[in-house]
């Protein structure tokens, strides 16, 4: 995967993961996965990865586009997945060519989010809907301090992440 990375084979990371569900939006996230672009590979984690994860997306370099991290007690691993790309580029996760969309549904997910904000990992997309505890006041102070985005729509968040 570095070497794919090096040779400029892989441009961008995307993990999208979170909570799956039968709620209406949740679609966004498959439509997410379908629309980036081929020179990107995806990292799913927990149960959202069963929107998308059946897509066929192809291989960059004999890998897979779609990797599977594990479950949602497996954020761990995906963290780890992220702090090695970091250390073998020598810069840190935030300033990777990594994105993190992340799907709300259950309360275990706050324990993820806030893991994540813990660690200092910025630049999170979040949604379909907001945890009930992100009132106004909070979801400005997650943009001010870890721009953290609620999502909108696939091409508007693609075009924002990728310029």
């Amino acid at each position: 995967m570095i070497d794919a990375v090096k040779a400029g084979a892989i441009k961008h990371f995307f993990l999208v993961g979170g909570c799956n569900g039968a709620k209406s939006g949740r679609n966004y996230y498959t439509e997410f996965v379908r629309q980036t672009p081929q020179d990107s590979v995806i990292l799913t984690l927990a149960c959202g990865k069963y929107r998308f994860n059946d897509l066929d997306l192809g291989e960059i370099g004999g890998l897979p586009r779609i990797m599977d991290m594990g479950q949602c007690n497996d954020a761990y691993s995906a963290i780890r997945v992220a702090v090695a790309l970091a250390e073998a580029f020598d810069c840190g996760v935030n300033e990777l060519p990594l994105t993190m969309v992340l799907s709300w549904y259950e309360q275990k997910a706050v324990s993820i989010l806030l893991t994540l904000l813990s660690l200092g990992i910025k630049n999170i997309y979040l949604g379909p809907t907001l945890p009930a505890f992100v009132s106004p006041n909070v979801l400005n102070y997650l943009v001010d301090n870890f721009n953290i985005s609620p999502i909108s729509t696939p091409d508007e968040d693609l075009k924002k992440i990728l310029g």
